[in-house]
């Protein structure tokens, strides 16, 4: 067993924990919109847009909180990290196809260019950076750390946008159905 001291995980403790934290907090606090959606009027259609466009911001949350955990989890070699983490960047792009799906095959809404950016273009290029990372961490670990970071705290911010969005969407009563 290595010297955790030694670890290139060590310092990375303090920074998984804020955002592991935030992903946690921010994931319950959708739980908590959705239920007080749910009171409102539900209209023909609604299930499947909720499918496309608000559960992927409790996904991305939730993948941000899994990084967290495995990052800051004390790993006696490099290896196991890289193939967990590279099992979140590869489940990520896979949910990231199906949620292109599911916005496409709804009829609640007509997505517009920035949907597309937010829901999918994002969040493919943050899980691509994650995968990538991962098979990278055992020659380039630094580099590699660095980029499991930067695909982690995108999701997050993806999750924050979307979420803020979606509240806005509702509260604004906007609705424009495909014809």
């Amino acid at each position: 067993m290595s010297d955790p001291l030694l670890s290139p995980l060590a310092g990375w403790d303090n920074f998984y924990v804020i955002i592991g934290s935030a992903a946690a907090a921010l994931t319950g606090l959708q739980f908590v919109v959705t239920a007080l959606i749910g009171d409102g009027r539900r209209e023909t259609g609604e299930r499947d847009a909720l499918d496309a466009f608000g559960t992927p911001t409790v996904v991305h949350f939730c993948f941000v909180l899994l990084i967290a955990a495995i990052l800051t989890a004390p790993w006696p070699s490099l290896s196991g990290v890289s193939d967990a983490i590279g099992g979140c960047g590869i489940g990520g792009l896979g949910y990231t196809a199906i949620v292109m799906r599911r916005a496409r095959k709804q009829g609640a809404y007509v997505p517009v260019l920035e949907d597309w950016i937010w829901h999918v273009m994002l969040p493919l290029v943050a899980y691509l950076i994650v995968a990538v990372s991962a098979a990278e961490l055992r020659r380039h670990e630094r580099d590699a750390l660095f980029g499991v970071a930067g695909g982690a705290l995108l999701l997050l911010f993806i999750g924050i946008h979307n979420a803020w969005d979606s509240a806005v969407f509702i509260a604004l009563g906007e609705h424009n159905p495909k014809e």
